[in-house]
């Protein structure tokens, strides 16, 4: 949403400011660089997340937004269903085992991992954690900012990890083989580890490990639970209304049985001064929680195809993204265009 226009002749005046404040090179503009700003405003301490990258007609910024008074670490709170707060809280409650949170960049997947340290996070625990670069300050908790120019890699922060007793490891990525591999040997030597990965779904996640080149016996006795999430736009609830447009083909057209849908009242935003006439304010979050069982164990050590495991896991009770999305559009969280958006149709 753009809301002013300044003059172009003040663009890299306001770009080289911005770069002064994130301690970043302004004489370098021919490589992309990252840097950080803090501020207090409001007497909150926010931090900014600053990335230039040259571009044909100069440098482009964007800032990325971190406000710590936002975090929220209330798991309870997040967007997860019952059964699926359930499964994951009982997946990262074991003694040792890995759990991963997998998603596009900016879905959430820190925030969850977050919540879930928070939740284990006691004062006879040793957590540490392996960051790219640490986005929130945790008390009691083992921070470590990735460095690659002096080595410090997320392979080489796992390996001293295991060195300093931990009973919880946190990765920031799983990125390699290396890295996967470290993180697997650590869940099976008595750790629990939380990590991420970018996949679309959760159960792509159990065949991107294997594709990675990590044996599959490795993978099935050290996988605890698969967590898959995106993020969508909450309607505003100043402005909440029936979409009136809406009609029962559509609903029925993104995977709603059609007994469900005629009685299924759909919502929008129509627009107010409290979310600059977007419909939408704040966002709920939609997630796949896919618990590895004795079933699914078995079909990843046959090699299974994703969609194999994915329609096993829909049988033992798994919700997918879409089905999750549908709930919140029944539960008048979010709109049906959002839904779509961010959730593929259940096809196989």
């Amino acid at each position: 949403m753009e809301v002013n226009q300044p003059p172009k002749n003040l663009a890299s005046a306001i770009v080289s400011r911005i770069k002064i404040l994130a301690q970043l090179d302004i004489s370098e503009k021919r490589k992309p660089q990252d840097g950080r700003i803090k501020l207090t405003v409001a007497g909150e301490p926010i931090d900014y997340r600053v990335s230039s990258c040259p571009t044909l007609f100069g440098e482009k910024i964007v800032l990325r937004l971190l406000d710590q008074s936002n975090l929220q670490l209330d798991m309870t709170k997040l967007g997860f269903e019952p059964k699926q707060i359930e499964v994951f809280k009982n997946g990262i409650s074991q003694p040792y085992g890995m759990c991963l949170v997998t998603g596009p960049t900016g879905s959430g997947k820190t925030t969850t991992l977050y919540s879930a340290l928070a939740e284990l996070n006691k004062v006879d625990k040793n957590i540490a954690t392996a960051e790219d670069p640490c986005e929130f300050n945790l008390m009691g908790i083992n921070q470590v900012n990735v460095k690659k120019e002096v080595g410090l890699t997320f392979a080489a922060a796992l390996k001293s990890f295991l060195r300093q007793d931990p009973d919880i490891i946190m990765v920031g990525e799983i990125r390699d083989f290396e890295v996967g591999e470290i993180a697997i040997e650590a869940a099976l030597t008595g750790h629990m580890v939380l990590s991420t990965l970018h996949t679309n779904d959760a159960p792509s996640t159990v065949t991107r490990l294997l594709n990675m080149g990590i044996e599959p016996f490795l993978v099935t006795g050290a996988l605890n639970v698969v967590v898959a999430q995106r993020l969508c736009r909450r309607i505003c609830s100043n402005c909440k209304e029936v979409d009136p447009n809406v009609t029962i083909e559509e609903i029925v057209a993104c995977g709603v049985a059609p007994s469900s849908a005629e009685t299924m009242t759909v919502y929008k935003g129509a627009g107010c001064e409290l979310c600059n006439q977007t419909g939408y304010k704040g966002r709920v979050a939609i997630y796949e929680v896919l618990e590895m069982s004795p079933g699914l164990r078995e079909l990843v050590l046959k090699h299974a195809s994703a969609d194999e495991i994915k329609r096993q896991a829909i049988i033992e009770g798994m919700k997918t993204l879409r089905m999750s999305a549908l709930t919140k559009v029944a539960e008048g969280a979010t709109t049906l265009t959002e839904a779509v958006n961010n959730s593929s149709a259940d096809k196989f």
